[in-house]
């Protein structure tokens, strides 16, 4: 063998051994890359974990109170089975299956079950859910009347280390995505909750967009998230807040604990928002909503740009709204077989729901969206009919008050 051959030897065996480390150097850090993403598999237990379906357990591992006159109370919760939480839709609500202690008029007490909804007030975080929940008293106009059920039992009975049975989030009421469009947030009372977690969302993720916040309430005391807010305006220039005390204290300044006296209006907002277009999300009670929600259309802001929400019964109907316009039909019987009420549908009500509650039947009632269930019941004769199809599944032979109208005639166990 030639000292050439012999050369050329060598340098084959060593470009081999070159190989065969570069091969094996990148078989190891592609099994290190692929032992790091999620399979298929944990992908497809992720997603359902985010929509489980039924009730699923959470433990209580942090309880506090948002205001100073301690009526609104946050819980975290944390999932039993140690799971992480996907991301919901910023302004969705949680429902609660709760066995509460109720008293009756000769002061009997019994336990019986209800379902409650509460709106997120937090962005999404996959390890926890937290829900802010406002004490509901006995109505001034009448204090013999029982405060707040579900609200009465949070605040008193629901400890840090208890259990509670949660659906998973639901809802139509959501932030648009659309980092282009500047959005105006409109809480009154406890309908500030859904706008924190569009708030802290928009912030974390869109920092850039300009975001509106109105806080309606009477004065500082009542104020949830007082200093959080104040925090965010000042460390946010995308941010504008305009907090509306209705009856502020005497140490309540203007300027300092709020922007401005009265109440959220169009005329404020037309003082204080910028031209151009916005998506508006209001959320309080159904006084509110149903003076403001009409008066942004009659200003001019397009019908698909406004959401709302509503705490407690609300039907919100302006000229040109399709989805909450009274059906054609009216003059059909409706039979509440429970009160033994029978009724005549005259169309002046948005949904079955609306009906009873304006006679004064009792339904039980949470989300009024169609998508908790609280409202579902069986439905003896007649058919109803959607606006749209509901989210949750009602069973076979029952319907959702809260979305339905007749389509005929109808006899209801209610």
């Amino acid at each position: 063998m030639t000292a050439a051959e012999l050369l050329a030897l060598i340098c084959a065996a060593i470009l081999f051994q070159l190989a065969v480390w570069v091969g094996w150097t990148v078989w190891q850090h592609r099994a290190a890359d692929s032992s790091a993403l999620p399979t298929p598999l944990a992908d497809a237990r992720l997603q359902a974990d985010a929509h489980w379906a039924g009730w699923r357990e959470f433990r209580v591992v942090q309880r506090c109170f948002e205001d100073s006159a301690k009526s609104q109370c946050s819980f975290y919760l944390e999932p039993l089975d140690g799971q992480a939480l996907a991301a919901f839709k910023p302004g969705q609500f949680l429902t609660f299956a709760l066995k509460v202690t109720a008293r009756a008029s000769d002061g009997s007490a019994s336990t019986t079950d209800i379902r409650r909804c509460y709106s997120l007030s937090d962005q999404p975080d996959s390890s926890h859910y937290r829900v802010t929940i406002k004490r509901v008293p006995a109505p001034i106009d009448h204090p013999e009347f029982e405060p707040g059920l579900s609200s009465r039992h949070f605040h008193d009975h629901v400890q840090v280390g208890d259990l509670l049975r949660v659906k998973a989030p639901a809802g139509r009421f959501f932030i648009d995505p659309d980092p282009n469009v500047p959005v105006v947030l409109i809480g009154a009372g406890i309908g500030i909750t859904p706008m924190m977690s569009m708030l802290r969302w928009c912030l974390d993720h869109q920092p850039q967009r300009r975001v509106h916040l109105y806080y309606g309430l009477r004065n500082r005391r009542e104020q949830a998230f007082k200093a959080v807010l104040e925090g965010l305006g000042t460390s946010h220039p995308a941010l504008t807040l305009n907090v509306v005390y209705s009856r502020p204290g005497e140490s309540d300044v203007l300027g300092r604990d709020y922007q401005h006296a009265g109440h959220v209006d169009v005329g404020l907002l037309r003082r204080t928002l910028p031209q151009g277009r916005h998506h508006f999300y209001v959320c309080g009670p159904s006084a509110m909503l149903q003076t403001l929600v009409p008066a942004l259309a009659d200003w001019g802001v397009p019908v698909g740009d406004i959401h709302f929400e509503a705490f407690g019964p609300a039907s919100v109907q302006w000229s040109g709204m399709g989805v909450t316009a009274a059906p054609a039909v009216a003059g059909l019987e409706v039979r509440f077989g429970r009160s033994g009420r029978t009724l005549i549908w005259d169309g002046q009500d948005a949904t079955l729901l609306d009906f009873a509650e304006r006679h004064s039947i009792a339904v039980e009632s949470g989300c009024r969206s169609g998508s908790c269930g609280s409202c579902e019941t069986r439905l003896l004769e007649g058919s109803v009919r959607y606006e749209h199809t509901p989210d949750h599944d009602v069973a076979q032979g029952h319907c959702l008050l809260c979305v339905g109208r007749p389509s005929t005639s109808l006899v209801l166990e209610v």
